[in-house]
């Protein structure tokens, strides 16, 4: 049976998937590298399909940042799966302010130290939660390389993917401040599922993993 991997997204690890059912399969957790200056995320994708081992029908499982990567992953490894939680497939499906931080890209003002201490982002934006969830997010904020988060704020604003690879399966909520779902195309909507939905929304998303992974 095909191994599951499992890619967090920005400042966030393995933890965000707690509470997700894998119906019993392996699953390897996939930790950060550091990247190259030049890396995109397509050169990115291959950096960790070399660590890790992704071989031909894998299934991967990736969350923000980390469904990204795995539709990078899938244009490079024929998967059995990618999955993709409150993410976007196509640039297309990003927020159109993307284009304008591209332009004028203000995060790259901000010191490098000073990023992982920005716990206000996990309040305002990933939506509402536990005092309990916004600490654990807040700690691994706290936790994240302050270069591989500047690094990957640009990667994202600058990716131009445009095709949808093979067997991609795509979920997110209607109330995500990150990925409005309006312009994202052939997904699986989630009724109040906000941008950590992995967390508060885990009993929905299993019920519709549980057909796609069995």
């Amino acid at each position: 049976m095909s191994k599951i991997f499992l890619i967090p997204g920005l400042g966030a690890d393995v933890r965000i998937f707690q509470y997700i059912d894998l119906q019993g399969r392996e699953a390897m957790p996939i930790s950060w590298v550091e990247p190259e200056k030049q890396d995109t995320l397509s050169t990115y994708a291959q950096k960790l399909i070399d660590h890790y081992k992704i071989i031909p029908g894998s299934v991967v499982i990736g969350s923000s940042l980390g469904g990204m990567l795995t539709i990078e992953i899938a244009k490079r490894v024929a998967l059995d799966k990618a999955i993709l939680i409150s993410s976007i497939k196509t640039a297309a499906e990003a927020p159109r302010l993307h284009k304008w931080y591209r332009y004028f890209p203000l995060y790259k003002l901000i010191p490098s130290d000073w990023l992982p201490q920005t716990g206000f982002i996990v309040r305002r934006v990933m939506g509402r939660m536990s005092n309990h969830h916004q600490q654990l997010f807040v700690s691994m904020l706290k936790g994240a390389s302050p270069w591989f988060i500047k690094w990957a704020i640009g990667a994202i604003l600058h990716w131009d993917n445009q095709t949808i690879p093979p067997n991609v399966y795509h979920i997110i909520g209607d109330k995500d401040q990150v990925f409005p779902y309006q312009r994202i195309k052939g997904a699986t909507i989630i009724k109040g599922g906000t941008h950590i939905m992995i967390y508060t929304k885990a009993k929905e998303i299993n019920n519709w993993l549980k057909d796609i992974i069995s």
